[in-house]
């Protein structure tokens, strides 16, 4: 068989592991960005509100601000192809980093709620650049180049928060307002992913990919696929069901081990761990997606969040149980999320693709922030064990739904 070539003789191969390259250096520098924002949100909320409770409008306002420009992201990578749409994506969470600093100067806290839904703009762009590392990729390779650009967020999610302390000391040379010196990072960070995005994401994965599949040629029939809209919705629920699990769990699980008596240092490292099971070992599951199957690997993510809810559960007042049970979520999660993703890429064609796309990540965001609002309520209620089971609902229903995913 020969080699696929892409418009204007490229080779497709080529092009494909240089694009997922780019991607993921995108990835870097677009979670060092958010690492500082999810940092430093809470605190610079709860300083400029003086009030305490209001801390989590910040996560909230941010995740808000991704679901909100999801779908417009997506449309407009439809129209002009992934790299207006990535750096435009980080150009509005440049603009919110602005206004961050602004308010926080001025102590205005609307402004400042306002700046963390338009930074929720780069996050959005976060995701969309998984897909992006998909438009170009064949069955064989589908899963593992979208599970790679997922892998590239750990460095930048480790990085971010890091960057804090050394940030303030910028900060307080610059003259800036307190709590806000790591947003120099930031700037740089989204600056450089701006710019990386416009210069070397050519050509276009997105506009070789639409155009490959409008020919017959031997490249057009590994990238273009027939439309699967019941398999499509059934990634959507998918990947949506297993974000909310994560987030309702995550969001109380500090809240949970500080009324157990764990100290702070516990806490982060618990979070930690469960940060590196989301992202570390997201290229083995896309690897396992390409050769397993789509729908098998999602079915081991919901065996992964099943483990993960009723080791919660049964283990809800022992620290380590705990932190063992946040690794399994994490990795659950990302199981799901990247076979899901690949699953989505391949069950829409063309026309539909990138609005499914945009649709899965504002489904994604919106039930995210339901489930860690709401998760409150029920810790409250039942309990961090009873949250648990409560959440295995979730698991159930994309395992019951499953025989869809093969339609």
């Amino acid at each position: 068989m020969p080699e696929p070539q892409a418009p204007g003789g490229l080779d497709l191969d080529r092009l494909r592991r240089r694009t997922v390259g780019v991607l993921a250096t995108g990835q870097v520098l677009g979670g060092i960005a958010f690492g500082a924002t999810i940092s430093l949100g809470a605190v610079l909320a709860a300083e400029v509100s003086g009030d305490e409770t209001l801390s989590g409008l910040a996560t909230a306002a941010v995740t808000l601000g991704a679901a909100a420009l999801a779908v417009p992201l997506a449309a407009l990578a439809h129209r002009h192809g992934r790299r207006p749409a990535l750096a435009g994506g980080m150009a509005v969470a440049l603009v919110g980093v602005g206004l961050v600093v602004v308010a926080a100067a001025i102590g205005l806290f609307p402004l400042l709620l306002c700046a963390f839904a338009l930074i929720g703009a780069g996050q959005a762009a976060n995701l969309q650049s998984r897909f992006a590392a998909a438009d170009l990729a064949t069955d064989s390779s589908r899963g593992r180049d979208l599970s790679l650009v997922v892998w590239a967020t750990t460095v930048g999610a480790v990085l971010g928060p890091n960057l804090v302390g050394p940030g303030e000391s910028v900060g307080a040379a610059l003259g800036m307002p307190q709590l806000t010196g790591a947003y120099v990072f930031t700037v740089v960070a989204q600056a450089l992913g701006i710019a990386l995005y416009l210069v070397a994401l050519r050509p276009d994965p997105l506009l070789v990919a639409q155009r490959l599949a409008r020919q017959p040629a031997t490249a057009g029939r590994a990238i273009a696929r027939a439309d699967r809209p019941v398999a499509a919705r059934y990634a959507i629920t998918a990947i949506a069901a297993g974000h909310g699990v994560m987030a309702a769990v995550m969001a109380m699980t500090p809240v949970h081990l500080l009324h157990q008596g764990a100290d702070l240092s516990v806490v982060g490292f618990t979070i930690s761990l469960h940060v590196a099971g989301m992202y570390a070992l997201s290229p083995v599951f896309g690897i396992l997606a390409d050769r397993l199957g789509r729908v098998p690997t999602v079915l081991v993510g919901q065996a992964l969040l099943t483990a993960a809810l009723l080791l919660a559960a049964v283990g809800q007042d022992s620290a380590v149980a705990v932190t063992v049970a946040l690794v399994l979520l994490g990795l659950g999660w990302s199981a799901a999320t990247v076979a899901g993703a690949a699953l989505l890429t391949e069950a829409s064609d063309e026309q539909h693709r990138t609005a499914r796309q945009g649709r899965s990540d504002l489904a994604m965001n919106l039930v995210g922030a339901a489930g860690a609002i709401g998760a409150g309520a029920v810790l409250g209620a039942i309990g961090y064990g009873g949250l648990a089971l409560v959440a295995l609902a979730a698991v159930a229903v994309v395992v019951v739904l499953a025989p869809l995913g093969r339609r």
